[in-house]
């Protein structure tokens, strides 16, 4: 008997996998999605934020030594004291946008910075204003360039600009709940669930919860709480960050019959342990790895006719048959097979927003929706509104980074290195392999194409002011543009060439 299976790669932004000889081959490929995804050899990511300010600031040289001012004098008797700086009508403009606790905080580490030396006392609000984040919340922005389309750290799908626009529109009162019309209490999302009614028509009915672990969650609760659930040794997978298929479910109340083996389970293995006590029958996509060789499972067709329900947890949420991934399981054929309800993740293939996605039979969905434990797992009116204009909108990053022609990549590959070596930078384009990653698609391998520029850039492009997340390989830093949409190309080539300037002055 042959298995393979390939490790996840400890670099969440770099090194290659190393391969072990029993098995996987992991849906973040080669490179994986480890827990250090600001960590690239060594590099500590705990200096990004310092390192990005420190640039804001705009660099400026240092004013000589600490308390060393003109002829002598005391320059920390020059810093200007917090209550003047806050009165600076560009401070106080940043404590309107941003909340005065956040411009305190930069205010007092600009004074630091000329108490130190570091800049002279009458630069310290411009210095402030460099430190100032761009909105009051801690996440930044950065560019995927790590050739991980669905990359777990960098929070897996980006929103289309639909979707962008309508979480903007559903920020503020919005009916969610409410007929306009009438005036009364409508059912919340309603618009939402009738956009993926529409997407899946083989579904009776839907439910939406926060995410794919809580669709699960919530369906062994409402269906196999004190009864069992029949799932194959082989699809008990442990789902990321530790978490594990089997916890997940025995915490519902539920009891688990293992049948089969880890690479070969029949139909015959579920009917015999079928009995009064069966809640359903589990079937898990083993999204986050591939077993090769001596295999066999069973189908949800063969499944079907087994007089309990069968829960077919697909992960990676493809609607339907995707051209690019023949492999991969989508709802609407689980379906049709026979399946009474299929889970799946919002935020991966779809390309939507995180949340779990629940299709099935209608009566079988209504009585979930209806379960107690679905309050506490509803989702919020921005999820909602993403989710919907995903579902309706124009295709989403994802989706285009999918069908990306590699000789449109090439194009944008051969420009970028040409601009970027007009101004004395060492790059060139390569060919690349770019993965799905966020547990979808194991051992889909994408054709792509990377700039590739010298290894010290990774750690400078990370902690740019707009940060630039790649991956390292052969001892360059490679920049994979299956990920990076078109219309970001320009703000790719400002960084590379601001990582080289700081690289040069370093």
């Amino acid at each position: 008997m042959e298995q393979r299976v390939t490790p996840r790669a400890a670099d969440a932004v770099g090194a290659k996998a190393a391969t072990a000889d029993v098995t996987v081959a992991k849906a973040g490929g080669p490179r994986g999605e480890g827990a250090a995804a600001t960590g690239v050899k060594g590099d500590a990511g705990a200096g990004a934020v310092t390192g990005a300010r420190g640039e804001a600031a705009g660099g400026a040289p240092r004013a000589g030594r600490s308390g060393d001012g003109p002829g002598g004098g005391d320059v920390r008797r020059r810093v200007p004291r917090t209550d003047v700086l806050l009165r600076d009508p560009r401070l106080a403009a940043a404590v309107e946008r941003l909340g005065q606790a956040v411009v305190k905080a930069a205010v007092r580490e600009a004074q630091q910075w000329a108490r130190d030396g570091r800049v002279p006392p009458e630069r310290v609000p411009e210095t402030a204003l460099g430190l100032l984040p761009g909105t009051a919340s801690g996440l930044r922005p950065v560019i995927n360039a790590t050739g991980v389309l669905l990359h777990t750290n960098l929070g897996r799908a980006a929103l289309s600009d639909a979707a962008r626009q309508a979480v903007a529109e559903a920020a503020g009162p919005t009916d969610v709940e409410l007929d306009l019309t009438t005036g009364v209490r409508a059912r919340r999302g309603r618009s939402a669930l009738a956009a993926l009614r529409e997407r899946v028509p083989a579904a009776g009915d839907v439910h939406v919860v926060n995410n794919g672990a809580a669709a699960l969650v919530l369906a062994a609760t409402a269906l196999a709480a004190g009864k069992e659930i029949v799932v194959s040794r082989g699809e008990m997978v442990e789902i990321g960050d530790g978490f594990r298929l089997p916890d997940l479910l025995v915490s519902t109340g539920a009891r688990l019959r293992e049948v089969g083996t880890t690479n070969r389970t029949t139909a015959a293995d579920y009917a015999d342990a079928i009995g009064p006590g069966t809640g359903f029958v589990l079937k898990v996509h083993p999204s986050n790895f591939r077993i090769t060789g001596f295999t066999r499972s069973a189908e949800v067709g063969e499944l079907a006719g087994l007089g309990v329900p069968v829960v077919v947890d697909i992960g990676s949420g493809l609607l339907a048959p995707h051209p690019a991934l023949p492999e991969e399981p989508d709802a609407a054929t689980q379906l049709r097979a026979g399946a009474a309800l299929v889970t799946a993740s919002g935020d991966k293939l779809l390309g939507g927003p995180q949340c779990g996605l629940l299709l099935g039979d209608r009566d079988l969905v209504r009585a979930l929706a209806r379960h107690p434990l679905a309050r506490a797992l509803r989702v919020d009116k921005l999820t909602l509104a993403a989710l919907e204009a995903t579902l309706s909108g124009p295709p989403t990053p994802t989706a285009r980074a999918l069908t990306a022609d590699p000789a449109g990549l090439r194009a944008r590959a051969d420009r970028l290195a040409a601009e970027l070596g007009a101004h004395g930078i060492d790059v060139r384009a390569v060919d690349s392999t770019a993965t799905v990653g966020g547990g979808g698609a194991p051992g889909v391998e994408l054709p792509s194409v990377a700039l590739s520029l010298p290894e010290p850039y990774a750690a400078a492009l990370r902690t740019g002011r707009l940060p630039v997340v790649g991956r390292l390989e052969a001892g360059r830093c490679l920049l994979d543009l299956r990920a990076v949409p078109p219309a970001d190309d320009e703000r790719l080539a400002r960084a590379v060439r601001s990582a080289g300037t700081e690289g040069r002055r370093a």
